[in-house]
């Protein structure tokens, strides 16, 4: 949840370099705030569907109010951040099972 919405609050970059940029700089807030290194963040508290998602530009979220809304009807335990994110990942996580099994 954290280096999603890290990551939302960069701007449009125009090379992969600048991406991973920003990505880089995500992890390094993700560590600092959980107390972590940055490596033990990147491969166990980031699902990599988020910075697979940022590179390839679809990581938004615009909808987010709408979102908030429908997911703490079903969702009350998770806060409306993390409700967000499970949603985002379940979604691009299907997504992409399809694709796979087309």
């Amino acid at each position: 949840m954290l280096a999603a919405m890290a990551l939302a609050e960069y701007e449009t970059v125009d090379s992969e370099a600048a991406a991973k940029k920003n990505i880089r700089a995500a992890i390094e807030a993700v560590a600092a705030r959980l107390g972590n290194t940055p490596t033990v963040c990147r491969k166990c508290y980031i699902h990599p569907e988020i910075f697979e998602s940022y590179l390839g530009d679809a990581l938004t979220l615009e909808a987010r109010a709408e979102v908030e809304q429908a997911l703490r009807e079903d969702l009350g335990e998770l806060t409306p951040q993390e409700a967000v994110v499970l949603a985002f990942l379940q979604r691009r996580l299907a997504e992409k099972a399809q694709s796979t099994a087309s």
